[in-house]
Protein backbone atom coordinates (compact mmCIF):
# COMPACT_ATOMS: atom_id res chain seq x y z
CA UNK A 1 0.00 0.00 0.00
CA UNK A 2 1.64 3.62 -0.81
CA UNK A 3 1.47 6.68 1.18
CA UNK A 4 -1.14 7.69 -1.19
CA UNK A 5 -3.31 5.13 -0.83
CA UNK A 6 -3.01 5.37 3.07
CA UNK A 7 -3.73 9.49 2.97
CA UNK A 8 -6.74 8.78 0.78
CA UNK A 9 -7.93 6.15 3.08
CA UNK A 10 -7.26 7.81 6.32
CA UNK A 11 -9.32 11.07 4.33
CA UNK A 12 -11.79 8.57 4.12
CA UNK A 13 -12.53 7.27 7.67
CA UNK A 14 -11.80 10.39 9.40
CA UNK A 15 -14.10 12.22 7.16
CA UNK A 16 -16.85 9.68 8.10
CA UNK A 17 -15.62 9.47 11.41
CA UNK A 18 -16.58 13.71 11.67
CA UNK A 19 -19.67 13.60 9.96
CA UNK A 20 -20.72 10.73 12.40
CA UNK A 21 -19.44 12.37 15.62
CA UNK A 22 -20.84 15.73 14.31
CA UNK A 23 -24.44 14.67 13.13
CA UNK A 24 -24.31 12.08 16.55
CA UNK A 25 -23.25 15.10 18.87
CA UNK A 26 -26.21 17.09 17.94
CA UNK A 27 -28.66 14.36 18.43
CA UNK A 28 -27.52 13.31 21.91
CA UNK A 29 -26.21 16.89 23.37
CA UNK A 30 -26.53 20.17 20.94
CA UNK A 31 -30.28 20.31 20.23
CA UNK A 32 -31.13 18.96 23.51
CA UNK A 33 -29.21 21.80 25.24
CA UNK A 34 -30.92 24.06 22.88
CA UNK A 35 -34.16 23.19 24.41
CA UNK A 36 -33.43 24.70 27.91
CA UNK A 37 -33.32 28.44 26.56
CA UNK A 38 -36.51 30.46 27.44
CA UNK A 39 -38.77 30.52 24.94
CA UNK A 40 -38.90 29.82 21.23
CA UNK A 41 -36.89 31.61 20.43
CA UNK A 42 -34.05 31.48 22.04
CA UNK A 43 -34.20 27.83 21.96
CA UNK A 44 -33.97 28.39 17.64
CA UNK A 45 -31.27 31.22 17.94
CA UNK A 46 -28.88 28.93 20.28
CA UNK A 47 -29.40 25.72 18.09
CA UNK A 48 -29.05 27.41 15.17
CA UNK A 49 -25.82 28.95 16.22
CA UNK A 50 -24.14 25.85 17.01
CA UNK A 51 -25.16 24.01 13.74
CA UNK A 52 -23.87 27.32 11.96
CA UNK A 53 -20.54 26.68 13.30
CA UNK A 54 -20.50 22.98 12.71
CA UNK A 55 -22.13 23.40 9.07
CA UNK A 56 -18.96 23.92 6.98
CA UNK A 57 -17.10 21.72 8.76
CA UNK A 58 -19.70 19.14 8.19
CA UNK A 59 -19.50 20.39 4.06
CA UNK A 60 -15.97 19.76 4.14
CA UNK A 61 -15.86 16.48 5.74
CA UNK A 62 -18.58 15.27 3.57
CA UNK A 63 -17.35 16.48 0.25
CA UNK A 64 -13.92 15.33 1.80
CA UNK A 65 -15.63 12.01 2.47
CA UNK A 66 -17.12 11.48 -1.04
CA UNK A 67 -13.78 12.29 -3.05
CA UNK A 68 -11.70 10.17 -1.10
CA UNK A 69 -14.07 7.66 -1.91
CA UNK A 70 -14.13 8.19 -5.48
CA UNK A 71 -10.70 8.02 -4.93
CA UNK A 72 -10.50 4.69 -3.48
CA UNK A 73 -13.34 2.89 -5.85
CA UNK A 74 -11.03 3.88 -9.09
CA UNK A 75 -7.63 2.49 -6.89
CA UNK A 76 -9.66 -0.78 -6.33
CA UNK A 77 -11.73 -1.00 -9.55
CA UNK A 78 -10.76 -4.07 -10.29
CA UNK A 79 -11.43 -6.13 -7.39
CA UNK A 80 -14.96 -4.65 -7.02
CA UNK A 81 -15.23 -5.99 -10.81
CA UNK A 82 -13.89 -9.61 -9.99
CA UNK A 83 -15.26 -10.02 -6.15
CA UNK A 84 -18.30 -10.57 -5.38
CA UNK A 85 -18.65 -9.68 -1.88
CA UNK A 86 -16.87 -6.51 -2.33
CA UNK A 87 -19.04 -5.73 -5.16
CA UNK A 88 -21.83 -6.44 -3.45
CA UNK A 89 -20.39 -4.32 -0.35
CA UNK A 90 -19.51 -1.57 -2.50
CA UNK A 91 -22.94 -1.17 -3.87
CA UNK A 92 -24.38 -1.21 -0.73
CA UNK A 93 -22.08 0.98 0.92
CA UNK A 94 -22.87 3.66 -2.44
CA UNK A 95 -26.65 3.22 -1.52
CA UNK A 96 -26.16 4.30 2.38
CA UNK A 97 -23.60 7.10 1.40
CA UNK A 98 -26.11 8.21 -0.83
CA UNK A 99 -29.17 8.38 1.83
CA UNK A 100 -26.74 9.72 4.56
CA UNK A 101 -26.44 12.83 2.08
CA UNK A 102 -29.65 13.21 1.60
CA UNK A 103 -30.59 12.52 5.10
CA UNK A 104 -28.14 15.38 5.49
CA UNK A 105 -29.22 17.96 3.38
CA UNK A 106 -32.83 17.21 4.29
CA UNK A 107 -32.04 17.85 8.05
CA UNK A 108 -30.05 20.64 7.24
CA UNK A 109 -33.01 22.33 5.22
CA UNK A 110 -35.85 21.51 7.70
CA UNK A 111 -33.39 22.67 10.78
CA UNK A 112 -33.22 26.07 8.93
CA UNK A 113 -37.20 26.30 7.60
CA UNK A 114 -37.94 25.68 11.83
CA UNK A 115 -35.61 28.33 13.02
CA UNK A 116 -37.80 31.02 10.59
CA UNK A 117 -41.00 28.99 11.88
CA UNK A 118 -40.10 29.74 15.46
CA UNK A 119 -39.25 33.15 14.56
CA UNK A 120 -42.95 33.65 12.99
CA UNK A 121 -44.37 31.29 15.94
CA UNK A 122 -45.39 33.90 18.57
CA UNK A 123 -47.66 35.98 15.87
CA UNK A 124 -48.40 33.56 13.14
CA UNK A 125 -50.79 30.43 13.31
CA UNK A 126 -49.81 29.23 10.63
CA UNK A 127 -46.27 29.35 11.36
CA UNK A 128 -46.71 27.87 14.88
CA UNK A 129 -48.29 24.92 13.11
CA UNK A 130 -45.76 24.46 10.36
CA UNK A 131 -43.15 24.66 13.55
CA UNK A 132 -44.83 21.34 15.27
CA UNK A 133 -44.53 19.78 11.92
CA UNK A 134 -41.19 20.15 11.74
CA UNK A 135 -39.98 19.65 15.35
CA UNK A 136 -41.38 16.30 14.53
CA UNK A 137 -39.91 15.34 11.42
CA UNK A 138 -36.36 16.93 12.75
CA UNK A 139 -36.93 14.75 16.05
CA UNK A 140 -36.22 12.28 13.34
CA UNK A 141 -34.52 13.29 10.98
CA UNK A 142 -31.54 13.89 13.44
CA UNK A 143 -30.93 10.66 14.06
CA UNK A 144 -31.11 9.26 10.33
CA UNK A 145 -27.26 10.66 9.80
CA UNK A 146 -25.74 8.99 12.78
CA UNK A 147 -27.70 5.95 11.69
CA UNK A 148 -26.49 6.05 7.89
CA UNK A 149 -23.22 7.22 8.71
CA UNK A 150 -22.50 4.86 11.89
CA UNK A 151 -23.59 2.10 8.86
CA UNK A 152 -21.16 3.24 6.63
CA UNK A 153 -18.06 2.60 9.42
CA UNK A 154 -19.13 -0.96 9.18
CA UNK A 155 -18.87 -1.53 5.86
CA UNK A 156 -15.06 0.20 5.93
CA UNK A 157 -14.57 -1.93 8.87
CA UNK A 158 -16.62 -5.12 6.32
CA UNK A 159 -14.36 -3.87 3.44
CA UNK A 160 -11.39 -3.97 5.35
CA UNK A 161 -11.18 -6.91 6.54
CA UNK A 162 -11.56 -8.76 3.19
CA UNK A 163 -7.89 -7.52 2.80
CA UNK A 164 -7.07 -9.02 5.59
CA UNK A 165 -3.94 -11.82 4.90
CA UNK A 166 -3.57 -14.39 7.74
CA UNK A 167 -6.31 -14.95 10.16
CA UNK A 168 -5.88 -13.00 13.20
CA UNK A 169 -6.56 -12.78 17.63
CA UNK A 170 -9.64 -11.58 17.14
CA UNK A 171 -11.14 -14.66 14.46
CA UNK A 172 -13.47 -17.23 15.84
CA UNK A 173 -12.00 -19.48 18.70
CA UNK A 174 -13.40 -22.56 16.73
CA UNK A 175 -10.23 -22.45 14.75
CA UNK A 176 -8.10 -22.11 17.29
CA UNK A 177 -9.61 -25.53 18.78
CA UNK A 178 -9.16 -26.88 15.66
CA UNK A 179 -5.99 -26.41 15.60
CA UNK A 180 -4.90 -27.78 19.20
CA UNK A 181 -6.32 -30.91 18.01
CA UNK A 182 -4.97 -31.34 15.17
CA UNK A 183 -1.39 -30.93 16.85
CA UNK A 184 -2.48 -33.03 19.97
Amino acid sequence: MTAYSTLVRATHVLTNAAWFGGSLAGAAALNPAASKGDDARERAQIADEGWRRWGPLQGASIGLHLLSGIAILADNRRRVLEHRPTAAAVVLKTALTGAAVLVSAEAYRSGAELGDALERAESDPSARSKARRLTQRMSRLQWATPAATAGLLVLDAYLGEQQRGVAGLLDPPSRLVSRLRRRG
